[in-house]
């Protein structure tokens, strides 16, 4: 996957807008108020921070190389992943599993507001 093509993942899902708010290189992809993912733009190769179970954390970075605790951020719940040599459908699991833990953490009107657009 490309940076197109994670972009246009994201922007599919209900309540996502696509963000700069640290830098004209990072975008931050957001439900509602929340982030749950960053994309360096101009990083290669190209990788992204996704949240994920902490069980899961531990199980992707044993299993692969690519992913690793995200810098700068709750190693015990961010990953920074590497893109190149990961299957679409992993990145796709990772990126939906990142948006539902944090689409459920915002409060119940804003769930509904998202729900309703």
């Amino acid at each position: 996957m490309d940076a197109n093509d994670i972009l246009d993942y994201c922007l599919a899902k209900k309540g996502v807008t696509e963000t700069f708010p640290f830098d004209n290189e990072t975008l931050v992809m957001k439900v509602g108020t929340k982030m749950f993912l960053l994309m360096g733009l101009e990083r290669q190769p190209l990788g992204i921070n996704v949240k994920t179970d902490p069980e899961w954390s531990a199980e992707l970075r044993e299993q692969h190389p690519q992913i690793t605790g995200a810098f700068h951020m709750n190693k015990t719940h961010w990953n920074s992943v590497q893109l190149d040599g990961l299957k679409k459908d992993l990145i796709c699991k990772m990126i939906d599993q990142s948006y539902e833990l944090v689409f459920n953490s915002l409060t119940k009107k804003a769930k509904e507001e998202i729900a309703n657009s």
